[in-house]
């Protein structure tokens, strides 16, 4: 509908028709201003977070959502193809920043026990707008030539939601005190984010974290790439990136449809199972809330990665046998189906979420600018780059992804940590260890139900308090201080967990 449209207003412009190679080229520019856009606004996203804060730089953020959005919906009464190529460019601009924004806003708010759930919702609301987006699409709804601009303009309404319910959330407290110095904004910040008012043992937690990253405090992407002290998370940082754009998500995504009919699927059957296959993404991405701070990101990745190569080498079969076995066709459905609930499980939200979670207050806005951007430009080129690999490949287009998805989970299995239940100064002891990659340690912290809220004293991890002196007297501080507090509601076994009881009390 779309070419139609940019053909019909070139002819309306020129008087002459719109050749096949102007039609393409320009076609390619519209598809492909969006990742640039996106690039740009990841390399931005960083600066903004630490120009104005989190919440800020979101909230101004929405007026370059809201003029893209006017743009798009307008091109048709304009009859502009400028506007509409414009107006992807800035919805691209916004969407960047927002990868860059939210998982570090949501990362710093959350409690240390909840930070998975809560990261993960991130993904959630970028797959119920892909769903939307689908549902909305359909000729019965807006993918008609009459209702194109409304579909586009859709976007405008997220950022005016945004707008009008952000204002009533706290800033980033990390932010305020690390960041900025502002103990009394972040104290009160805490305690809405709380609704408690003791949070001095955050307070506290902040302030350690502090301590321990003066040296990293403020850094440009520039003295982060050229950190020794910083290589490894930012290589794992880049690498799990990686895992998420070259797994072949997109070419499931975005050629679904085409997927299904080339597999013998009619054409009318093919868009109703490419709108289940979003659907099934937005269930299993719910499913995976609960579990992030349960099984931990390391091994749900794991899952993850090894369910999509498995899934990836049925969808090549069925792709190779269809026109010999006549129900290969429903297998390739079924293996798609099967790809998207694993990437749902793992590479749907993890890499953005232990992005954040990999660095300290000071160089994490950078750290995650150059994983926003590595995202990007990764997506722009396997965008840009499958429909060639599937005429060449044809048959076995998938297999290149599966090659990467097997080196992916090779690298997280030996070379990613594990995050959860780990404050953001305990995982950067992991990596300041010695200079190589640490290897995966199970976190055995046990945590009591009812102080799921704590954030910092609740976990205790023996091996990192070894490499962080300071963290160790803070712990033996508060245990002396509290000692003769606590209460006996319920029975924990004597040394580390009386520990841990008297610190949360």
């Amino acid at each position: 509908i779309l070419q139609d449209f940019i053909a019909n207003v070139y002819r309306s412009k020129t008087g002459n028709l719109l050749s096949v190679e102007l039609s393409d080229l320009i076609w390619s520019i519209t598809v492909a201003i969006f990742g640039i856009g996106g690039m740009i606004g990841g390399i931005g996203g960083g600066a903004i977070a630490d120009w104005c804060g989190r919440k800020c730089g979101l909230l101004l953020n929405n007026a370059i959502a809201i003029l893209g959005a006017t743009l798009m919906s307008s091109s048709q009464l304009f009859r502009s193809i400028e506007c509409l190529i414009l107006g992807r460019f800035f919805i691209g601009l916004n969407c960047g920043i927002n990868t860059a924004l939210v998982p570090m806003y949501l990362s710093e708010i959350a409690p240390m026990t909840l930070r998975g759930a809560l990261g993960t919702v991130s993904q959630l609301g970028v797959v119920i707008g892909l769903v939307l987006s689908q549902i909305l699409g359909l000729p019965v709804i807006l993918g008609t030539k009459e209702g194109w601009p409304f579909l586009l303009g859709v976007a405008f309404i997220p950022a005016v939601l945004q707008l009008l319910l952000l204002p009533m959330c706290p800033e980033s407290p990390r932010y305020l005190l690390i960041s900025k110095g502002r103990v009394t904004e972040a104290r009160f910040a805490l305690q809405r984010l709380r609704c408690s008012t003791e949070v001095e043992d955050d307070i506290e937690e902040m302030r350690t974290e502090d301590r321990a990253q003066q040296q990293d405090a403020n850094l440009t992407m520039w003295q982060i790439i050229r950190s020794k002290q910083l290589q490894t998370p930012l290589i794992i940082a880049i690498v799990m990136q990686l895992s998420q754009q070259l797994s072949g998500i997109n070419a499931i995504l975005y050629y679904s449809t085409s997927m299904f009919v080339d597999a013998g699927i009619s054409e009318e059957t093919a868009k109703i199972f490419t709108i289940g296959v979003g659907a099934i993404m937005l269930i299993m991405t719910l499913v995976s809330i609960p579990l992030m701070d349960r099984a931990g990101r390391r091994t749900l990745h794991l899952y993850g990665l090894g369910g999509m190569f498995i899934m990836s080498i049925f969808l090549t079969i069925s792709l190779l046998v269809r026109f010999i076995y006549h129900g290969m066709a429903y297998v390739s459905v079924v293996s798609a189906l099967g790809f998207v609930v694993f990437f749902a499980v793992g590479p749907g939200s993890i890499p953005w979420m232990i992005t954040a979670e990999l660095f300290s207050q000071g160089p994490r806005p950078a750290a995650v600018s150059i994983a926003t951007l590595v995202n990007w430009s990764t997506g722009f080129v396997v965008g840009l780059g499958y429909p060639t690999m599937l005429r060449v490949f044809e048959n076995y287009s998938f297999l290149p992804f599966t090659a990467f998805l097997a080196i992916f989970w090779t690298f997280t299995y030996h070379k990613v940590p594990e995050t959860k239940n780990r404050t953001f100064e305990e995982i950067s002891a992991l990596f300041r260890r010695d200079e190589h990659t640490p290897q995966y340690v199970e976190n055995t912290t046990q945590i009591p139900p009812h102080k799921s809220f704590q954030s910092f004293d609740s976990a205790f991890d023996e091996k990192t308090l070894e490499s962080c002196k300071h963290l160790l007297v803070y712990r033996f501080r508060r245990f002396c201080d509290q000692f003769f507090l606590f209460h006996f509601e319920e029975t924990f076994c004597f040394e580390r967990n009386l520990i841990v009881f008297a610190t949360d009390l």
